[in-house]
């Protein structure tokens, strides 16, 4: 079963952000837009690449009002040796929440159950904590912060507008669709 449009459930987990440990939860992820990015493991290769591109572009994401939680089913301890030593991971100003429980990833339905690790997902989660968009990739295919900024700008016009959606490689300010009959076999 899909997870779109489902809320999300409950957790509470800790994080490392901004030089400290800091308790994030469901709760956490309300009230604002959110990107909750699961990648495998710390100390891997593929993951600091997409962490750094997150990293380099949270300033757009900060932009719209939106949080990003990156989660892994490292602990928050591990996650701060990976950004005391790493210099693509040192730049995140964003929570790394620790998941060693495996809660979070079980939640979220991107768990390898036979090694205890996540898949590369990405979930968009609006301010009701309802989620309206699910990227999972497999593990040597890394993810690009510039086209998830495209799409949370697109989810976000589509919930500021009810009755129009948003065609494929829409960019903000474009032409959006409004579905009528009168664009059945018009497209």
């Amino acid at each position: 079963m899909s997870l779109i449009n489902t809320e999300i459930k409950p957790f509470k987990a800790t994080a490392f952000h901004a030089g400290k440990f800091v308790d994030v939860t469901d709760a956490s992820l309300r009230g604002h837009w959110s990107v909750v990015f699961f990648y495998p493991a710390d100390f891997t290769f593929v993951c600091p690449t997409e962490l750094e591109d997150l990293a380099d572009n949270y300033a757009e994401f900060k932009k719209l009002g939106v949080e990003i939680y990156s989660v892994s089913t490292d602990t928050h301890f591990a996650h701060k040796a990976w950004h005391d030593t790493s210099e693509a991971v040192k730049k995140i100003a964003f929570p790394m929440i620790g998941d060693p429980t495996l809660t979070i990833s079980r939640n979220f339905d991107v768990l390898i159950e036979d090694v205890g690790l996540a898949d590369r997902g990405t979930f968009v989660v609006d301010p009701d904590g309802r989620i309206q968009i699910i990227e999972i990739t497999a593990g040597g295919v890394g993810r690009d912060a510039l086209e998830l900024l495209r799409k949370i700008k697109a989810a976000q016009y589509v919930a500021a507008h009810p009755g129009e959606v948003c065609p494929a490689k829409w960019q903000e300010g474009e032409k959006t669709l409004a579905p009528s009959l009168d664009l059945v076999g018009k497209i």
